[in-house]
């Protein structure tokens, strides 16, 4: 079988695809829906572990479908899982329509986390298996390009689409057509991935396979069981655990901006489509850089730009609420993108270098479940840190003081995962 991105471009493509729909589909809840709790579906202002609920359901659910994800994926198939994941999303949009009261999006969350976890994780392990080593930066920030391009695009046209129709048409119409193209092409276009990553297992086995090789963890069953690689993925392995920490402590920003910075800019006066735009700002600015961050890390290593994203992101958080204006707030939001940018692809990126091809897809599944364990955590750490501190502002300065603390036992604990730059003795 041939390998890298040229050899299989279709695939890629058609994968870029899956992703940039997944990315809209989580898009239609972070812009209107928070903005209008308050109005549209009968949250107490000021109820802020109640706004958080929606956002600590999906992180707990999605966090334990991208751990199934991973397993499920080396028995079923990559393709399997993917259509799965969006099956699971046709109901999100009536049940946003014709929501009662806030428990109904609760619900739509539930489903969202589960498609995210499926299908997200499906595109990226997808892709990984049929490009090169020496790929793995460029096509994990191609990935997150995508997908968080599609994040971006959905919040802009999602304000639109509320302030023309109505906020549950507008998102009832969107959310339909975006899931429906996406269930289609996944079903007919789509390949199985799966022979190359047991094709580029039976050549590692070989003792020529390369002249640099990976610095794998030590001591790991050729066929690792799901309690192994946890205990491997969660503590066992330094550099693994470093990596599953900072990716949780990274999502505390994510929640942030989906739950807080909607509201927060909503009580200032900004319209729907200027919060779409502001917050868009974020979003453009994390996708469009990762397209170069991580081709940059296939070069310069991942370590640095991972620790030095945590406290950049961390640092623009910070700047939100200490100025006022569209241009300060879209200024704070641009700074947060690029640090994300910085070290979202490539803590992924270090995963996959460190992690054996016979059970990559499992490890890249635990590093997502407690990456994306972190919307919870970090959700219940928002609405917490603004309930004792009694206003939004005390879950700003919560997320940044995480990012640093974070960022720095990273540096501590984590090193430089490239082959080339670091190989194995």
């Amino acid at each position: 079988m041939n390998f890298g991105i040229r050899a299989n471009l279709g695939q890629v493509l058609q994968q870029l695809l899956q992703v940039l729909l997944v990315g809209m589909t989580i898009g239609m809840m972070r812009n209107v829906v928070p903005a209008l709790a308050e109005t549209e579906f009968g949250v107490p202002r000021g109820s802020f572990m109640l706004l958080v609920a929606f956002v600590v359901a999906f992180g707990f659910v999605k966090g334990a479908m991208n751990f199934v994800a991973g397993r499920l994926a080396e028995r079923l198939g990559r393709k399997r899982v993917l259509l799965l994941g969006w099956l699971v999303a046709l109901p999100i949009p009536p049940l946003v329509y014709f929501a009662p009261s806030w428990g109904w999006i609760v619900v739509a969350t539930v489903l969202l986390g589960v498609n995210q976890g499926l299908t997200w994780s499906m595109t990226q392990t997808a892709k990984l298996d049929l490009t090169r080593a020496d790929q793995r930066g460029l096509v994990i920030g191609l990935n997150e390009f995508s997908g968080y391009l599609g994040v971006a695009i959905a919040g802009v046209l999602t304000g639109y689409a509320a302030s023309a129709l109505g906020p549950r048409a507008g998102l009832l119409w969107f959310g339909a057509v975006v899931i429906g193209l996406a269930t289609l092409l996944a079903w007919l276009a789509v390949a199985e991935t799966l022979p190359w990553a047991r094709d580029e297992a039976k050549r590692h086995a070989t003792p020529s396979a390369q002249a640099l090789r990976p610095r794998y963890p030590m001591g790991v069953s050729e066929r690792p069981g799901t309690r192994e690689m946890f205990a491997l993925m969660s503590w066992r392995d330094r550099r693994m655990a470093a990596l599953c920490q900072a990716g949780l402590v990274e999502k505390f920003v994510d929640a942030l901006v989906w739950v807080f910075w909607p509201v927060y800019l909503h009580q200032r006066g900004v319209s729907l489509p200027g919060i779409g735009w502001i917050v868009g700002v974020y979003g453009f600015t994390w996708g469009a850089a990762q397209f170069l961050t991580g081709k940059l890390s296939d070069r310069l290593g991942r370590h640095r730009l991972n620790t030095g994203g945590m406290w950049l992101c961390g640092a623009g958080v910070a700047l939100m609420p200490l100025g006022t204006g569209a241009a300060w707030w879209s200024a704070s939001a641009a700074v947060a993108g690029l640090g994300m940018a910085m070290l979202y692809p490539n803590l992924s990126a270090a995963v996959a270098d460190i992690a054996h091809p016979s059970w990559r897809a499992s490890a890249i599944g635990i590093y997502r479940f407690w990456r994306d364990l972190g919307y919870g955590i970090g959700a219940l750490g928002l609405g917490a840190a603004a309930a004792l501190g009694g206003h939004l502002e005390s879950a700003f300065w919560f997320v940044a003081i995480a990012m640093a603390l974070s960022g720095a036992l990273l540096c501590r604990w984590g090193e430089e995962t490239h082959p080339r730059l670091n190989p194995s003795l």
